[in-house]
């Protein structure tokens, strides 16, 4: 008896040593309070000398939902019936980055106006208006969508079209600084009475007010100080498509997956399989020729032009609408050799290298490829139902809108994830 008291003793000290040790390990988030490699203690806030800010993780920024990465089977599952021959399959790896968890809606380009209006120029409000006579037709009778579509508080929530390639960058560039400004001024200043706010992260007695908060070159908070985000932009190619298939949701025992993704959700169908809601579309899609939405009183999708940006189910990442709807912007530039001349690791084709403009000569109108055509994928509102596998991709110029395309943006993932939004 004497000999098992003394051997669970022996098993619990060995215990709280291996623990003891483990948390003694320094990370990114707990780097301890002097250098691990000279032993000089790290300055307090407000003293001179090298400086650690508190951290606690990158937080999701407003909107947006952390997509884990890893390894997927890029390119198109559908049989190819434009014969592109453009996506064909291979498996590469995505680090782990965020998405806006809906598409940009029109409320937000609202707003996104009134700001530039306040501190831009002429020029730069009148580049960042969407065209709304995309809706226009002289064969349809759209004109409630020209003149309604944008500004009408029925819309607000709807996703913002007529936005080109280079209107969604001036976009990502501009919610970069006012998300990065409300942060500095919300965990790194003081409230007009002079309480001092909260730090990032964590609340911290005694905290030095936003004068003593350590700035960077051009008036910007440093970025050591983590309560920067790294830039909002339009997701790549390879991200959109392993955050559409939502592959997560098909796996089982040890990086084993039950099953490849045709489109957003399991099986061939447009249907909801099973459930309460079993028969009703998972997608705002067209049907057929002349068939936007069904019959009243059954329609199939319930929306004859776009639906609200949360209408229908999120996919297993969380991420709503990734098929239909809107087709979406990213940041890749069109090449039909894209599957042949890749990284393996967050692809990306960004310009022309290794598949110059000049090999397809657009001069004498043998080819439309240049180096403004961009990427998009997902599928519309006045889409077949191939369109919505994330697998398919088209291209438009990057100065062209349309009434199908609109975008959502994305960020990578620097270090530890957060636990809060902001």
């Amino acid at each position: 008896m004497k000999r098992l008291v003394l051997g669970a003793s022996m098993v619990a000290m060995s215990f709280l040593v291996f623990s003891s040790c483990k948390s003694g390990k320094k990370n990114s988030l707990n780097p301890g309070s002097k250098s691990g490699t000279t032993g000089v203690a790290y300055a307090k806030k407000g003293k001179e000398g090298f400086q650690v800010a508190q951290f606690s993780g990158q937080p999701a920024g407003p909107n947006m939902v952390f997509i884990e990465g890893g390894r997927f089977t890029m390119g198109t599952l559908e049989e190819d019936v434009t014969f592109s021959r453009d996506n064909l399959e291979r498996t590469v790896t995505v680090a782990s980055f965020y998405m806006d968890e809906r598409e940009i809606a029109n409320i937000d380009w609202l707003e996104y106006l009134y700001a530039v209006q306040a501190d831009s120029t002429r020029e730069f409000v009148e580049s960042a208006l969407p065209d709304t006579t995309v809706w226009a037709n002289p064969m349809s009778f759209n004109d409630q969508y020209v003149d309604q579509y944008l500004r009408y508080p029925g819309f607000r929530m709807y996703p913002v079209v007529g936005v080109s390639w280079v209107q969604a960058v001036d976009y990502c560039k501009w919610r970069s600084a006012t998300v990065n400004n409300a942060m500095a001024a919300k965990f790194g200043g003081s409230d007009k009475g002079g309480k001092k706010l909260f730090s990032f992260g964590k609340k911290n007695k005694g905290e030095a007010p936003a004068a003593e908060t350590p700035k960077a070159s051009g008036g910007r908070v440093a970025i050591e100080t983590g309560i920067v985000l790294p830039d909002f932009r339009l997701p790549t190619e390879a991200e959109w498509e392993y955050a559409a298939k939502g592959m997560i949701g098909t796996q089982y025992v040890d990086e084993n997956q039950a099953n490849q993704r045709v489109y957003p959700w399991d099986g061939s169908s447009m249907r909801k399989s099973k459930g309460k809601s079993k028969g009703t579309m998972l997608a705002n899609f067209k049907r057929g020729r002349g068939d936007y939405a069904g019959i009243a009183g059954r329609q199939n999708d319930k929306n004859i032009i776009t639906a609200e940006v949360y209408d229908f189910p999120a996919n297993d990442f969380g991420l709503y609408q990734m098929a239909g709807n809107v087709n979406e912007w990213v940041y890749d530039l069109y090449r039909p050799n894209s599957y042949q001349d890749f990284n393996d690791l967050n692809p990306i084709r960004r310009n022309d290298y290794q598949d110059e403009a000049n090999l397809y000569d657009k001069e004498n109108f043998n080819s439309l490829i240049d180096n403004k055509l961009r990427v998009y994928k997902g599928g519309s509102w006045n889409d077949v139902a191939y369109w919505l596998s994330p697998g398919t991709r088209r291209y438009l110029d990057q100065d062209s809108s349309t009434a199908t395309i609109g975008f959502r943006c994305a960020m990578i993932s620097v270090g530890p994830k957060g636990k809060r939004k902001l």
